[in-house]
């Protein structure tokens, strides 16, 4: 965070009382998520109440050994999170201090109280090429130059929306090359405004942009279950809920690395030190299959564990889009995971209780359903104020307790998100991976990306699609039979029907993570292990009405290979035998 870089703190409250991270103060000189610094440490805090004299203050930072009569200093700038190059590769905490930086000036993994970093180094130079030239007129967002950021993406720099009003424009007077820091002019406009490569946003607004449209690309996963029944467009917003240990964290981990997003911006809101340390750990190590390069030299993590002050986590989620959105304003598609909103909104509960608001249900604060619609809100595809297109896709965890669908959380999420994606325990424990439950998730966008698909993969997409959500639903209803009856109490077809179905999820809608091969699965590939499965259903069912017995169709010696399409690199050679050996067996018997 830069305010104490860019602000005179003045020094005009004391502290009345101390409870837990809410702070009471007098006398302070603040508005409304004004940053504050508190105490005689200078723990950083936001303004979140003004009542009279008394303001109250959310410290973002354990409070303990904090006493009444002790400081505060106002910043008289809301929270806000600092942009530009040097983003990317970094790993903060939810008020953008970045962790390395904090670790190396601590000499310790365990950071101490009222330490203080920059977001971006202020000191190194970065090689600025201008885009356009002096005598050249700009209005608010335009690109005036590129920096090589990382080896996976250059940064455009741009006049910050705050520069200009909207539909003012202003000349280029100067503009050079060379390198620069952070903090020096790269260009300056006839209207006196020097524009550097630091931009500074408020976290709790919205960047500004054109338009908001409706998105019609997929943001293609390489998951199948993901990609073929449930997919989500770039701009668009999904849900992942389910109980402990049901994969909520592997899916994002799997959407972040291979999802077609330029961007991957990935908020580990109040989740568990050792799973947050894992991805810590993992992601500077991951390849980034488009490129080859690391991933994370196109990925931004926040990192606020469930040991870290309950505070900061409430305001990691804003850092996070606001990170995103300014991506988004250079034309890229950017990719958000928040892991996990429920912690967050358990943090709002802990605020919301210590200022004695009025409680929800359950507890929760009775604005949690507006502040769940105005995060999501944010996503979206943008036409860009400076002419580019740009998307911000979010994809939230949910945590249940008890896996409980019904609780505030994950309904009120329900109501804003278009892709719901539910992890099951059951499927869990049967090792049926990734466990999303394809009788109770949906998504929303299926008609508006249709057509992408019809255009990109194959024409009929959309009927394969919906004969494999077909065969699954009937297979739904036989099962509740089969506990009743048994299996052998069916009519051949429906056997037969059963037999279709198993493999559709045990070939399809299962994915191997952690195999080289099958961890990701292209659209065509996801469409032939599709298309081998109805190969196999429509020449069964022909061979059943010619009067072959259902055990001898399900006995074929090849049917069982289309549980190994996924592993294989040379798919589309595999499936065109494998579709002909199953055709010609089944034709042999009648």
């Amino acid at each position: 965070m830069s305010q104490a870089q860019t602000s005179d703190v003045r020094e005009d409250g004391v502290i009345e009382s101390v409870s837990g991270p809410v702070v009471t103060a007098t006398d302070l000189d603040a508005r409304m998520n004004d940053v504050v610094y508190v105490g005689s440490e200078g723990l950083m805090g936001e303004v979140i109440e003004i009542e009279g004299d008394i303001t109250t203050i959310q410290v973002y930072e354990e409070t303990s050994g904090v006493s009444p009569g002790e400081p505060v200093e106002s910043t008289g700038q809301p929270l806000t999170v600092d942009l530009g190059p040097g983003m990317l590769d970094s790993i903060y905490d939810g008020v953008q201090r970045p962790l390395d930086v904090l670790e190396s000036k601590m000499n310790s993994a365990f950071l101490d109280r009222g330490v203080d970093a920059p977001g971006i180094d202020l000191e190194k130079t970065w090689e600025f090429t201008p885009d356009i030239e002096e005598g050249e007129t700009v209005t608010r967002g335009d690109i005036l130059g590129t920096v090589p950021e990382t080896a996976s993406i250059d940064h455009k720099v741009m006049v910050p929306p705050d520069v200009l009003e909207e539909g003012e424009t202003a000349e280029v007077s100067s503009i050079e090359a060379g390198e620069f820091t952070v903090e020096e002019t790269v260009a300056e406009l006839d209207d006196g405004s020097e524009i550097k490569m630091r931009q500074e946003w408020p976290v709790r607004e919205a960047r500004p942009a054109a338009e908001k449209e409706t998105p019609t690309e997929p943001l293609v996963s390489g998951q199948r279950i993901l990609d073929g029944l449930f997919p989500i467009a770039k701009g668009g917003t999904a849900a992942i809920p389910g109980p402990f240990g049901s994969g909520k964290t592997v899916t994002q981990h799997q959407l972040a690395k291979w999802a077609d997003a330029d961007i991957v911006v990935y908020v580990g809101c109040g989740e568990r030190g050792n799973e947050m340390t894992e991805v810590i750990e993992d992601f500077p190590e991951l390849e980034d299959p488009k490129t080859g390069k690391p991933l994370m030299s196109r990925t931004c993590l926040i990192a606020n564990t469930s040991n870290m002050p309950v505070a900061a986590r409430e305001s990691c989620v804003y850092t996070g889009i606001t990170i995103a959105e300014y991506f988004r304003d250079m034309g890229y598609d950017v990719a958000l995971m928040a892991d996990s909103t429920s912690r967050w909104a358990e943090a709002m509960r802990e605020i919301s209780s210590r200022l004695e608001e009025m409680p929800g249900e359950e507890g929760y604060p009775a604005y949690l359903a507006a502040r769940l619609s105005e995060f999501y809100e944010r996503a979206g595809y943008f036409q860009n104020v400076n002419g580019t297109e740009g998307s911000v896709s979010v994809i939230g965890a949910v945590s249940p307790p008890g896996g409980d669908f019904s609780e505030p959380v994950t309904q009120n999420t329900l109501r804003i998100v278009k892709t719901f994606w539910a992890l099951d325990a059951d499927l869990a424990e049967r090792r049926h991976f990734p466990s999303i439950n394809w009788n109770e998730s949906y998504s929303l966008y299926r008609d508006q990306l249709d057509p992408w698909f019809v255009e990109n993969v194959r024409d009929d997409w959309p009927e394969q699609r919906q004969w494999a959500i077909d065969t699954l639903d009937e297979e739904a209803e036989l099962q509740e039979i089969v506990q009743l009856v048994g299996k052998d109490a069916l009519p051949d077809d429906q056997q037969l029907t059963l037999e279709v179905a198993r493999y559709l999820r045990e070939a399809w809608l299962q994915q191997n993570a952690f195999h080289d091969v099958d961890t990701y699965c292209s659209p065509e590939k996801t469409y032939l292990i599709l298309e081998a499965i109805k190969t196999f259903n429509d020449e069964a069912f022909d061979a059943l009405d010619a009067g072959v017995p259902v055990e001898e169709i399900t006995d074929i010696e090849s049917v069982p290979r289309l549980n190994r399409i996924g592993v294989q690199e040379d798919y589309e050679e595999y499936v065109d035998e494998l579709e002909d050996d199953i055709t010609s067996e089944l034709r042999e018997k009648y």
